[in-house]
C-alpha cells in the first residue's frame, strides 16, 4: 500500500489526532510523559492535577521526594520516577529557568527521558518532525507490514522512510490511537477494518 493511500484512511479513521496527555505548561508535557512510561495516560491524567497545582517547576525542584511519590503512586515504579521528576526539574530551573528546550542532545541526557520522550516531547512542543514508537505503533506497523521488526530503532527509521516528513507527527498520532482504541492488542475491532485485506493478522486468521 501507498503512504498516501494509508494516510488517507487514516485521516478518516482518526481525523482530529492529538496528544492525551493533560499539560498547560511545557514542563508538565515532559513530566507527564515520563510518568507515562509503563503506565497509561489514563492513569497519568489523574495524578498531573495533583502534583502541578501543588507545585510548580520551581518549588518541585525542592520537593521532598516522600511527598512525590505519595501523588504519583498510581503510575507505578513510583520511587524511580519521584526522583526523575526531582532531577529534571532542578535541572529545567538550574539551566533554563525552568522552560523545556528545543535540545535533544540535553533532554536525553536527563534521568528518566529516553529517545521516545523525547521525540514526544520535541514533536508537541516544537513541532519538530520524529517518530515516537510505543506498543501500539510496534504492533500496528507490524500488522500494517509497514516493518518486520520489534526493535524500536528499527521501526522508527522504517515509518520514517515510508511517511513524508512533513505528516511524521500526525501520522504518529494517529497510529497510535488508532492501535489504543482499535487495532488493540487483545479483541482488535478487526470487523469493518479498512485494513483487513492488508493486515498481517487478518491472513493469520
Amino acid at each position: 500500500m501507498k503512504s498516501k493511500e494509508l494516510i488517507k484512511i487514516l485521516d478518516e479513521l482518526v481525523p482530529n489526532p492529538h496528544c492525551e496527555l493533560n499539560y498547560n505548561k511545557d514542563y508538565e508535557l515532559l513530566i507527564a510523559t515520563v510518568l507515562s512510561a509503563q503506565s497509561t495516560d489514563k492513569t497519568v491524567n489523574l495524578v498531573t492535577p495533583v502534583l502541578f497545582s501543588k507545585y510548580d517547576i520551581y518549588s518541585l525542584k525542592d520537593a521532598s521526594i516522600e511527598n512525590i511519590e505519595r501523588i504519583i503512586k498510581p503510575v507505578g515504579t513510583y520511587h524511580k520516577k519521584a526522583l526523575f521528576i526531582k532531577k529534571i526539574a532542578q535541572s529545567l530551573v538550574d539551566n533554563y529557568d525552568g522552560k523545556v528546550p528545543n535540545n535533544r542532545e540535553y533532554l536525553e541526557n536527563l534521568k528518566g527521558v529516553g529517545h521516545k520522550t523525547c521525540n514526544v516531547v520535541l514533536a508537541e512542543l516544537f513541532n519538530e518532525p520524529t517518530m515516537a514508537i510505543d506498543t501500539h505503533m510496534i504492533r500496528v506497523s507490524n500488522r500494517l507490514g509497514l516493518t518486520n521488526s520489534g526493535d524500536v530503532k528499527v521501526i522508527e527509521e522504517d515509518l520514517k522512510k515510508y511517511f513524508p516528513i512533513d505528516k511524521w507527527n500526525r501520522v504518529n498520532h494517529q497510529l497510535l490511537l488508532f492501535g489504543r482504541y482499535r487495532c488493540k492488542s487483545i479483541k482488535p475491532e478487526c470487523d469493518n477494518c479498512p485494513f483487513n485485506n492488508k493486515c498481517k493478522k487478518t491472513f493469520k486468521g
